[in-house]
């Protein structure tokens, strides 16, 4: 947050210094960017990683989990309309190494978008999800748990 402010503070006073009549958008994008250069060669005396890293895993799961919505609601119409006789439902658990409730909460959301699956307890310590399938073939199960991994991977991004 520190990391920001000073950012936003830099590009503020790089406006002013320009002795412009009116305020211009552009010269305080270009101070922005001024201040984010100078504010990376800073980011060590901090004791945190620079900012911008945080910034780009957030974008980054946001595009993770908007393809994710996508192709599940592919996924699932494919299962109605063609697989409705080929599927073998069923319970699948999956021990996590996440500890706070937010990020628990924020993978059972996750897990839910993972096509035809829904999470249907957590272990009384949090740490083991239940999760019913659409289909438990070994195929799908190593395809749901390499995606929950994946999510999980990408929540363990957003804590550092």
């Amino acid at each position: 947050m520190a990391q920001l402010l000073l950012n936003i503070l830099i590009a503020f006073l790089w406006t002013l210094f320009q002795d412009e009549d009116t305020f211009h958008l552009s010269t305080f994008i270009s101070g922005y960017l001024i201040g984010m250069f100078i504010v990376y060669l800073m980011h060590r005396f901090f004791g945190h990683v620079f900012y911008m890293k945080k910034v780009w895993v957030i974008f980054k799961f946001i595009c993770v989990y908007n393809y994710q919505l996508v192709t599940s609601s592919i996924t699932t119409i494919n299962y109605i309309l063609f697989k409705t006789n080929k599927l073998n439902p069923g319970l699948v658990t999956y021990e996590t190494t996440l500890k706070q409730d937010w990020a628990i909460t924020l993978l059972t959301l996750l897990i839910m978008l993972t096509p035809g699956s829904v999470v249907l307890r957590l272990s009384p310590e949090g740490q083991r999800f239940f999760i019913h399938a659409i289909d438990v073939s070994e195929r799908e199960k190593k395809i749901l748990t390499k995606q929950i991994k994946k999510y999980e991977k990408l929540i363990w991004e957003v804590l550092k």
